[in-house]
């Protein structure tokens, strides 16, 4: 494994820069190369090599969670082009996508007392990120369309917050 902190994420893993990636193959990729910097490997090195290999098992975990992580995964690679999702201070959404969030919050509020249609919702939702992940893929790695992959994450982001409502709806009926 090459122990170089400035190559990205994905050249740690030997993976392809692009947000369609084979996550048995990121899988394989994260263990072997944890397994290679475990500090428990370093324990009778210098302290400087056991702070070396804590830094890079720290690493390779930052840059598994990030690349598993579709929407993670995609502010990376808009990252690594230089593009700002402006997550935090650009609210501006097509207008059907602003009506069809209000349907979703109207729709949870609305289940609110309910596993089961709350479950259902949740699949739904499920379903729908599904179909904006396949739009960022395309954006990203057919197109090369950092705008538009900016606005898929801005989405991505409103639909996994939706899905942590529905969630924690869900915890509290069950508590």
């Amino acid at each position: 494994m090459n122990h170089d902190f400035n190559q990205d994420f994905f050249s740690l893993f030997g993976l392809q820069r692009r947000f369609a990636i084979d996550a048995a193959g990121l899988d394989a990729a994260w263990r072997a190369a944890a397994a290679q910097v475990h500090p428990d490997r370093y324990a009778a090195s210098s302290d400087a090599e056991k702070r070396s290999a804590l830094m890079l098992a720290t690493r390779v975990n930052e840059a598994y969670q990030t690349l598993k992580s579709p929407l993670n995964r995609a502010r990376y690679l808009l990252q690594l082009s230089g593009v700002d999702t402006q997550e935090e201070n650009n609210t501006r959404m097509p207008g059907g996508f602003l009506m069809a969030q209000m349907e979703w919050r109207e729709s949870i509020d609305d289940a609110r007392a309910d596993v089961d249609a709350l479950e259902s919702l949740s699949r739904r939702l499920r379903a729908e990120v599904k179909d904006l992940q396949a739009e960022l893929e395309a954006a990203l790695d057919a197109r090369a369309d950092l705008d538009a992959a900016a606005v898929l994450v801005r989405k991505l982001r409103f639909m996994e917050k939706l899905d942590q409502e529905i969630g924690d709806a869900i915890g509290t009926l069950l508590d």
